[in-house]
């Protein structure tokens, strides 16, 4: 299946130092892939050439005379940065040159010019962002992580009706297990929200297994496969579980240079750890969905390195090949039409 993505090689805190070498990695490794760098084409060429591949098949280049800041107002970016790596990225997909857009640019600009661009799935209100956390089952699908701070129960039953196809989908698990994330199991406990928003699950013909805490994310005592919480929660979940991994490689370096003992005890440990480092690589978790939208864009952590932004091109071939966006569309529509007739 022969597939084309999108790539706002401007885009992240590093731009074209990481998204090119992450391409020509994602290029080497699929032969049906095309792949189109949008940005300034005269840079652009000078880091293709720093690779030896000014020239490839499968590699266009469409110029872009602007760039959307990382800190820049989503509004400003939407308003007057019409010829920006990421809108004329985002402008392939709705056009249907590209199946799919990655960006590592500016969260809030990049999600406003999305839905500007491509509208929203009939049915849907708002988008909401899903990404993949490790676990000690492997990893979870969370969302949503910081797209609408307020959320009503209707939008949380709505992101568990997206989040399950999508799970469906690339992890081909045929009912995937969702929790509700609240401050505890029991019936009595919550906000009214994600109460109201209970009801609507345990009536739906979703898998919902009820309430999780916070410690589900990552090690709870039975695997979920999708968590529904809204942006506010999840995006501080999301930042605490990045902060807490940072604190833990932080101090275990700290611990193992202290003398040359520590030094040789930690040469010993060297395999036990480096398989600990690579369970809980968060480039190899990195790359959010935005859901809800009528074509696919995924967004790259800002401070990706080639690797970690490799992941997000490869989740976006991914999506494409599992037709998401076809599956989560035709999902909402059965799914309205069993409210209505309820």
């Amino acid at each position: 299946m022969s597939l084309t993505i999108s790539i706002d090689a401007m885009g992240g805190d590093f731009g074209p130092k990481v998204t090119v070498p992450a391409s020509l990695e994602c290029l080497k490794n699929n032969p049906d892939l095309t792949l189109i760098l949008v940005g300034d084409s005269t840079i652009l060429n000078q880091h293709l050439a720093q690779h030896q591949s000014t020239t490839h098949e499968r590699l266009v280049i469409q110029h872009a005379s602007q760039q959307v800041e990382m800190h820049e107002s989503p509004a400003k970016a939407l308003r007057n940065k019409k010829d920006s790596s990421m809108r004329v990225a985002i402008n392939l997909v709705h056009e249907g040159r590209a199946d799919a857009c990655v960006s590592a640019g500016n969260t809030g600009a990049l999600m406003a010019i999305a839905r500007f661009v491509l509208k929203m799935i009939p049915g849907i209100d708002r988008p909401a962002i899903i990404s993949t956390l490790p676990s000690i089952y492997g990893h979870t699908h969370v969302l949503d992580l910081g797209a609408n701070v307020d959320c009503s129960e209707e939008h949380l039953y709505q992101f568990a009706v997206m989040g399950n196809e999508l799970v469906k989908a690339v992890e081909n698990i045929e009912n995937p297990k969702i929790g509700l994330l609240n401050i505890g199991e029991e019936d009595v406990k919550g906000n009214e929200q994600v109460k109201a928003a209970a009801k609507l699950l345990e009536n739906s013909a979703l898998n919902y297994i009820g309430y999780v805490e916070g410690n589900s994310l990552n090690a709870g005592n039975i695997k979920v496969d999708l968590i529904v919480c809204d942006g506010f929660v999840g995006n501080v979940a999301l930042k605490s579980i990045e902060g807490a991994a940072k604190m833990i490689s932080t101090l275990l370096k700290e611990s193992f240079s202290k003398s040359i003992f520590t030094k040789l005890a930690g040469l010993i440990a060297y395999p036990v750890l480096k398989s600990f480092k690579d369970r809980i690589d968060p480039r190899l978790y990195n790359g959010a969905s935005f859901l809800g939208l009528r074509g696919l864009v995924i967004k790259s952590h800002g401070g990706a390195d080639a690797l970690a932004f490799k992941t997000a091109i490869q989740l976006a071939e991914l999506e494409v090949k599992q037709d998401v966006i076809r599956k989560i569309g035709e999902q909402v529509e059965k799914s309205l039409n069993l409210r209505k007739s309820a």
